[in-house]
């Protein structure tokens, strides 16, 4: 993989969407095709007969694409390029990426319809660009938009990537982790008639090695859908179409929560547009290059930056209650798996607790314990496993309502409704209760969300919760704020949950497009449920791979639990199994979850885990913990290019330091597998010499040469493999430190400490202030309660246990006052 590109992004990207620095503007009528001048990057033309526009790759005389614009009006589709008139301005403005040409092209005077706008920048070194499409009503009367086409090809050049379209692979992302199943798709390999992605869309062909990229970069009020058509063959596929809308989510929700809803819940979207006003489409960031890696990560970094994501915090570990009980834990089993972690694994950094699905009266009603499981309530309950020294976390649906709920059952009119007036039905669950969504726009149900996650959060000292099922709950709808689109809706309501538990409670959203919650939440779940069966690992991989690239960009990474144990679950026939796991499928578990670098959760009871010595040793192992305390995604070295026999990507690189690498290769497969790896292929040299160790077992990796080794595997299993230059020496990490060294008493202080390079790799930070209070993490706050001089002492622990310590000293002036002054009192103004 090649980051030169992805180091040269800089550090700080500026959002302005249109910063005019020269401009001009002449009717299309008079003017040729126009290009990109002086561009690095991609070659773009924009049309003036047409106003079509099309991109390829500089140094080529074909296009890549070719595409025009459209909009859905009153229920008819407007195509830009049946406008009469195309006006197209030209300027150089400062984009997301840096410098860009900006193109601003006008579609007009056709009788009796909106004008469509679009505005293309294409920047000047990079092989990226943005569009995004306005649509202008210039009548006098109101119309109604259901869905506006940034990317429309459907003539010449459709994603023509320089090799037979039989090579092609698509990636496409999905309405959320789970609905659909994300799945990487030859070409031929058509679900229906077409590759359907939501958020994003990568196609790469395995001939030339050449990629199209386009993602939203936005999620303002649409949903950002991707429609690849394919015909032909399954051996010799074609391209009919591809086109990218930003419309609403009733064409995903059709297929999932309403699918069983009458047509009144199946409400589409439709936005009116009053004379002389202007609607906009989200913005659409895409591409061409030969390093689908780097496009990936430059779109992971992009949105980090433009949505001020949440991604500083430690990355948790602890345990789940649902794949080890699901519905059955209890107040006793819950105590018992608590004792537990406090007692034998917290030492080793799983301190979180979490309970799931199961604690609840009904959905919807999350301050309401189940007195049958629970009868002492969960608050106390929560107060035992906060006194063990572990963090407690709970399970939320936070927008889905039962009809045994406390909400259904007093407030009906808090719940979205059809055009009838009624609430929208979405399935049942489990067969049995009824579920409706609360409207997150009305008063009383945001009245509601914020007593109810306050008291969770106040009241039961929740600091992790998980918000599921929102993609359920995305329907769009008559909502209490009209003209309510439903990413809106669910965003207003995330923003509300945010208000009342504060910003020091973990929010891992669970079951939601991608990028919806971005900025809001701190976690978020990236693949499909895990269980005790290897086919559910194998189901969750493909996920685990594909969006390694949002981890710390999006959020941190939720690859859901690991399941280690000999635990058999019967009664659980999507999760569980009748048979249990193979020691190998353990290793490719829990594998799974490390190569994620994010969330590490145990999905078994804890004593049934105990009681077998070699599956306990798999949660200890140390080299699995230090790869998910980096808090770095390993890189899927053949996510668009793994092999027809793995059927999916199976080798991942962790580049650990200068020094270190972890390589895992997994064997998804029935039959044994064997895999010759160069080191060149992983980006070492080959003139340095290397160990290859394997993690599990401690012993070297057979069949070493000086420019290679060999790897086998058994049958559904899995080799986590530490690669050492024996070169070089290792050594402990180097840090930079932000402290103040003057400070008064009382006042809280924040200390940062961070690497000092990217070859320098902390597993943890240790803070010792010289007052007898010790923290931990990258930044951390203090205020000293006495005035003096302190020694501070910061402490970082990288690799194999090497640590690094700096030490400074504090000078605290001043003194406390004890007296009453109401003149200094000042209210308490929750933040917006």
């Amino acid at each position: 993989m090649n980051l030169s590109f992805y180091r040269r992004l800089p550090p700080t990207l500026i959002r302005v969407l249109f910063l005019v620095l020269v401009t001009s503007s002449v009717n299309g009528a008079l003017l040729g095709a126009r290009t990109t001048p002086d561009s690095q990057g991609l070659r773009v033309t924009v049309d003036a007969a047409t106003g079509d526009y099309a991109i390829g790759q500089l140094g080529t005389a074909s296009d890549v694409l070719k595409s025009t614009i459209a909009a859905k009006v009153d229920g008819h589709w407007l195509h830009a390029r049946d406008y009469p008139k195309h006006t197209i301005t030209e300027s150089t403005v400062h984009g997301n990426l840096g410098i860009a040409h900006e193109w601003r092209v006008r579609h007009s005077e056709s009788a009796g319809a909106p004008d469509l706008f679009y505005s293309l920048s294409s920047y000047a070194n990079l092989p990226f660009c943005e569009i995004q499409v306005q649509v202008l009503n210039n009548s006098s009367q109101t119309i109604h938009i259901e869905a506006i086409r940034l990317i429309e090809g459907e003539e010449g050049h459709i994603l023509e990537l320089g090799g037979p379209s039989a090579s092609d692979r698509v990636l496409s992302d999905s309405f959320s982790e789970d609905r659909p199943a994300l799945k990487i798709h030859d070409l031929g390999d058509t679900p229906g008639t077409m590759h359907r992605g939501v958020g994003s869309q990568l196609v790469y062909n395995r001939q030339s090695h050449l990629s199209f990229f386009a993602g939203a970069l936005t999620s303002d009020r649409f949903l950002s859908v991707f429609r690849l058509y394919v015909g032909g063959s399954s051996g010799t596929p074609k391209i009919q179409a591809f086109e990218v809308d930003s419309t609403g989510t009733t064409e995903l929700t059709k297929e999932n929560s309403l699918k069983q809803s009458p047509p009144e819940d199946q409400i589409e979207l439709s936005l009116p547009l009053e004379p002389a006003t202007v609607l906009s489409s989200e913005r659409i960031f895409f591409g061409v290059s030969s390093d689908y890696h780097t496009q990936l990560e430059a779109y992971g970094s992009l949105i980090r930056t433009l949505h001020h994501a949440r991604v500083s915090s430690s990355t948790p570990m602890g345990w789940w209650s649902w794949t080890a009980h699901y519905f059955g834990l209890n107040e006793g089993t819950a105590l018992t798996n608590a004792h537990w972690l406090a007692q034998h694994l917290a030492p080793f950094g799983y301190d979180y607790f979490h309970i799931d699905e199961g604690y609840q009266y009904a959905r919807g009603e999350y301050t309401t314990p189940d007195a049958t499981h629970f009868p002492n309530g969960m608050a106390a309950l929560e107060k035992k496993i906060l006194g063990k020294g572990l963090i407690p976390g709970i399970w939320t649906a936070p927008f889905e309502v039962a009809d045994r709920s406390w909400v259904y059952q007093n407030h009906r009119d808090w719940l979205v409704r059809n055009a009838k007036g009624e609430p929208i039905r979405l399935g049942r669950l489990d067969g049995k209760d009824q579920l409706f969504v609360i409207d997150a726009t009305n008063p009383g149900a945001q009245e509601y969300l914020r007593q109810t996650y306050s008291t969770l959060a106040n009241e039961w000292n929740i600091r992790y919760i998980k918000l599921d099922f929102m993609e359920d709950t995305a329907v769009e709808a008559f909502y209490y704020r009209p003209n309510t689109s439903a990413l809106e809706a669910q965003r207003i309501g995330l923003q509300i949950i945010r208000q009342a538990v504060g910003e020091n409670v973990l929010l891992d959203k669970d079951g939601s497009p991608m990028l919806n919650p971005v900025g809001i939440v701190d976690a978020g779940r990236i693949s499909l449920d895990t269980g005790h069966t290897f086919v559910a690992t194998k189901d969750a991989a493909s996920g685990v791979a594909a969006r390694y690239y949002m981890h710390r960009n999006f959020f941190v990474d939720d690859p859901d639990a690991f399941n280690v144990s000999t635990q058999i679950v019967i009664d659980q026939p999507w999760h569980g199994g009748k048979v249990p796991l193979s020691l190998d499928e353990a290793k490719a578990s829990i594998a799974l979850s490390a190569v994620s670098g994010g969330m590490y959760e145990i999905g078994d009871d804890l004593p049934a885990l105990g009681a077998d010595q070699e599956r306990l040793a798999l949660v200890q192992n140390q080299d699995l913990i230090e790869m998910v305390k980096l808090g770095r995604a390993s890189t899927p070295l053949d996510l668009m290019s793994y092999s027809p026999e793995d059927g999916q990507p199976s080798m991942f690189l962790l580049r650990e330091d200068r020094r270190q690498n972890i390589l895992s290769i997994f064997n998804w497969t029935d039959k044994p597998r064997s895999h010759s790896i160069e080191f060149s292929s992983l980006g070492l040299s080959t003139l340095d010499k290397y160990r290859a160790s394997d993690v599990f077992s401690c012993q070297e990796a057979t069949t070493v040469h000086t420019d290679s080794f060999v790897v086998d595997l058994p049958p559904r299993s899995a080799r986590v493999l530490k690669i050492i230059n024996i070169g070089l020496q290792a050594r402990p990490p180097t840090i930079k430190v932000e402290h103040v060294q003057d400070a008064k008493t009382g006042a809280a202080l924040t200390f940062r400490a961070q690497q000092a390079s990217p070859d320098d790799s902390v597993v943890s930070y240790r803070w010792t202030f010289g007052d007898g209070v010790t923290l931990q993490g990258p930044e951390v706050s203090h205020a000293y309660t006495r005035p003096g001089k302190y020694k501070l002492t910061v402490t970082a622990i990288g690799l194999g246990g090497l640590s690094t310590e700096d030490s400074f000293q504090i000078s605290v002036t001043g003194s406390l006052s004890t007296r009453f002054s109401p003149t200094e009192r000042r209210r308490y103004v929750p933040a917006n």
